[in-house]
């Protein structure tokens, strides 16, 4: 039967071979897709609950990595593995390595130069690394559960609330995050800093 997916707006459509890394062969619609992502995701934030992160530890590749692989191992083939295909956002995947370790480089700056405050090293970080979009699917999911982290395992503040909403599906709240990543396209985080905490 395969996997049909209707792409919305800011979702990047997977081609046939990441397709085929889908480890649930009953998954037929996005709805379906959702779900599943959803409670592995699910799961992946319960870990990091129990879990004591120091700022070295989150700012590497190899947790980076571990995360999109937590956050998605029991949906998907590759998770965790970066995507090897171009798509219609993101960099050349070829660039991906040396992109992250540019990012990886400067929010390390940030911190040890109190460059940002704490909020806005975390979404900085957060729209950098989904505009170098790592992997095949789920990096706004995974650049959201990152910022998290940072916020709350390095600065000890409170997780972002993301509008309070479900991100994923069609709704004025996606929108208002889109546009929200849009402004910070252009270097103004005012939107994203405010949608985080709304």
């Amino acid at each position: 039967m395969g996997l049909t997916l209707t792409d919305k707006d800011g979702q990047t459509p997977l081609n046939e071979e990441e397709k085929e890394g889908l480890l649930i062969p009953t998954i037929a619609t996005r709805a379906e897709l959702d779900e599943f992502e959803q409670q592995n995701i699910e799961q992946a934030v319960q870990w990091t609950m129990g879990q004591s992160f120091k700022p070295e530890k989150v700012w590497n590749e190899e947790f980076i990595c571990a995360i999109h692989q937590r956050m998605f191992a029991q949906v998907w083939g590759w998770a965790g593995e970066f995507r090897k295909t171009n798509k219609s956002i993101g960099i050349d995947f070829w660039h991906i390595p040396t992109a992250l370790r540019y990012l990886l480089d400067d929010i390390r700056n940030w911190h040890d130069n109190n460059t940002y405050s704490p909020d806005e090293i975390a979404l900085r970080f957060k729209h950098r690394i989904v505009s170098i979009h790592c992997f095949p699917n789920g990096n706004g999911r995974h650049s959201r559960l990152m910022a998290d982290i940072i916020i709350e395992k390095v600065y000890m503040q409170p997780v972002f609330s993301w509008g309070a909403a479900n991100l994923s599906s069609a709704s004025d709240a996606r929108a208002t995050y889109l546009k929200a990543v849009k402004a910070a396209d252009q270097s103004d985080y005012s939107l994203l800093l405010a949608f985080a905490r709304s």
